[in-house]
């Protein structure tokens, strides 16, 4: 989440796009480009964009929108309007959102994420086709067909894909290179047992450090070792409190597979049995919620998980608020180096509620979001001088910048653009190195056209939700008697729960796909 992952940042200067984008036509592929100059924007609109994320506090935002929107009334004669989807209990929240049949207008998506797919099936988002020529033509000028048909349910166009925005959100461990020296581990972590190693170097060295002070109710350990310890890939189906069924490798991309039923799920659970006992967490972990990453830049925890892109600015954070730290991170993909897999392009998006009162205005306000730099800058990055100077090419922040005082962010995850990031003092100088581990193993994302059908199961995924909310995080977390015997028990209860039908329905629905897509 995304929120969420780093994008490459690299910026081409461009010519700023014209005062009035409406009457542009279209950008690079000017061929597809429409026309809106004839769209009536005589009244006066607000249009909605759904948020994920807690909405900021210090009133920079509202300073910031004063700014957007301003340029938005001389160019389209609407108003933008933020609504927020805040972290607590988010997924759930968002779908709400989505199925109350309020009029929607923006609305931020992702396919592996967000169940964007879901939500098209019931009906959540308006077909885009004839209306993006005419009142977002450079978007739609500048998005390739082929992008497009990864962007369509049933044959129509309901999503605009963040298609050009380079990002790496594959998640793995953080932890301090410092002490990892110190503890005689003087190349980079790439496995488990070596990451075990660094977490019995606290406890044998840092008495006033919780080793990893994780918040227990995530599934931060299971995904984790799973994808450390084969060569599944996540599909983009939720099956409960962590993803219950896989695809079994790259080569066998469309076969089922759960690593809950074969000796990956018994090892991870004695693996975390033997962590838990040895101290490398909080005895009362499961009911822990403190915020992990603050503790560890404050030192009183040596290891975090989350992605590349969060690694990419906190390790210069770190270097801040602990120098020396030289923080590091083990990304779990790269123990086998098989399953790592390039962002889909529909990883972030946006798409137009089925219920928006103003479909045409609010496209023609994303056109400009995305493509006009004087606004991009300001939704993206803030207020030049407020938030951030450009010195020597790169963002950086003003002489007595405070974060409580002056930070901003509108998560707009839904339409960035390579061509207008410019690269931030915020972001670690070195992740190129990371890049490039990265660029000799990955693999091509092969779900971006894969719209998985619930109906069919949807009984049994509660169920077997259920089941896996109830009993994955005594697992992951190592708070069970016998580690062998609360496998089984888990098994059992899926098995009892429909997981057999399910798996059946993905394996089918999995063949459809392959058939289709000719592979």
């Amino acid at each position: 989440m995304k929120s969420a992952w780093f994008g490459k940042w690299r910026w081409v200067p461009v010519m700023l796009l014209c005062a009035a984008l409406a009457a542009c036509g279209g950008g690079s592929g000017g061929s597809k480009g429409g026309d809106a100059k004839e769209a009536d924007t005589s009244k006066f609109v607000t249009v909605s964009y759904l948020m994920l994320g807690d909405k900021p506090t210090n009133g920079q935002l509202e300073k910031v929108m004063e700014k957007v929107n301003a340029i938005l009334k001389e160019r389209v004669n609407a108003h933008l309007e933020l609504q927020w989807i805040e972290w607590a209990d988010w997924l759930t929240k968002y779908n709400l959102a989505l199925a109350s049949g309020e009029p929607l207008d923006l609305i931020t998506i992702g396919t592996d994420w967000l169940d964007t797919w879901a939500n098209a099936q019931k009906g959540a988002f308006l077909p885009l086709d004839d209306l993006l020529p005419k009142y977002a033509p450079v978007t739609w000028s500048e998005v390739p067909d082929d992008h497009w048909e990864q962007s369509k349910y049933n044959g129509k166009i309901v999503l605009i894909p963040e298609d050009q925005y380079t990002q790496w959100v594959n998640h793995g461990f953080f932890y301090r290179g410092d002490w990892a020296k110190e503890f005689g581990i003087n190349e980079p972590i790439r496995d488990w047992q070596t990451f075990g190693r660094y977490l019995q170097g606290i406890v044998d060295h840092k008495p006033d450090v919780i080793p990893w002070d994780v918040n227990g109710t995530k599934n931060e350990p299971m995904m984790g070792y799973i994808i450390s310890h084969t060569d599944a890939l996540e599909l983009p189906i939720t099956t409960g409190w962590f993803p219950v069924i896989w695809a079994k490798s790259y080569e066998e991309k469309y076969t089922a597979y759960s690593p809950v039923f074969d000796d990956t799920m018994v090892e991870f659970a004695k693996t975390m049995k033997e962590w838990a006992d040895k101290g490398y967490w909080r005895k009362d972990v499961l009911n822990y919620k403190g915020d992990t990453r603050e503790e560890l830049l404050t030192g009183l925890t040596g290891a975090d998980q989350h992605h590349t892109q969060t690694y990419s600015t906190l390790r210069v954070q770190m270097d801040e608020r602990q120098p020396g730290s030289e923080l590091q991170m083990f990304p779990f993909a790269l123990q086998r180096g098989n399953n790592l897999l390039e962002m889909s392009i529909t990883h972030g998006g946006t798409s137009i509620g089925a219920h928006s009162r103003n479909p045409e205005r609010a496209l023609m306000v994303y056109d400009l979001l995305r493509n006009d730099e004087e606004l991009y800058r300001l939704f993206n990055y803030g207020i030049e001088g407020v938030q951030y100077e450009i010195k020597d090419g790169k963002r950086v922040r003003p002489e007595g910048y405070d974060e409580t005082r002056d930070s901003f962010y509108s998560n707009f995850w839904g339409g960035r653009m390579d061509k207008y990031e410019i690269p931030s003092d915020t972001v670690y100088e070195n992740i190129g190195e990371l890049y490039a581990e990265y660029d000799k193993v990955k693999k091509p994302y092969p779900y971006g056209r894969f719209v998985f059908d619930k109906t069919p199961i949807e009984a049994e995924l509660a169920a077997m939700s259920q089941v896996t909310a109830s009993q994955g995080p005594a697992i992951a977390y190592g708070q069970v008697s016998d580690p062998v015997q609360a496998v089984e028990k888990l098994r059992s209860d899926l098995k009892a729960a429909g997981f057999d039908k399910v798996m059946a329905e993905i394996q089918k629905q999995l063949d459809e796909f392959r058939k289709m897509v000719g592979d």
